[in-house]
C-alpha cells in the first residue's frame, strides 16, 4: 500500500523534503511506519521512537488526526492515507 507522508521543521529538514511517498506492507502500524522511517533517515534516527511508542512532545496525524486519540502507534494504516509528523515545538 501507499502512503503519504509529511514532515515539519526538523524533520522537514532530516528528510530533504515537505512529502514523500513510500510503499507498506498492507495491515503495516503508524508505529512500523515511524521504526522504518528511522532506519532510512539518520536525522530521525531515534527521534521517534522510545520504549515503545512515541517520543514525548511528537504529533502524529493520520488524515488529520491525532494517532494518540485513535490506537497510538498501534493505529493501522491503509492505502491512500497521509501521515503528518511534527517534531517537539517550543516557542511563548
Amino acid at each position: 500500500m501507499k502512503l503519504t507522508l509529511r514532515f515539519f521543521a526538523t524533520f522537514r529538514e532530516a528528510v530533504g523534503s515537505k512529502t514523500i511517498e513510500r510503499e507498506y506492507e498492507d495491515g503495516a502500524t503508524v508505529g512500523e511506519v515511524l521504526a522504518a522511517l528511522e532506519g532510512e533517515f539518520d536525522g530521525l534516527e531515534g527521534n521517534l521512537l522510545a520504549n515503545g511508542d512515541l517520543k514525548p512532545q511528537i504529533n502524529v496525524l493520520k488524515n488529520g488526526r491525532e494517532v494518540l486519540h485513535i490506537d497510538g502507534i498501534e493505529t493501522d494504516v491503509g492505502d491512500g492515507d497521509t501521515l503528518s509528523v511534527f517534531p517537539p515545538v517550543a516557542g511563548g
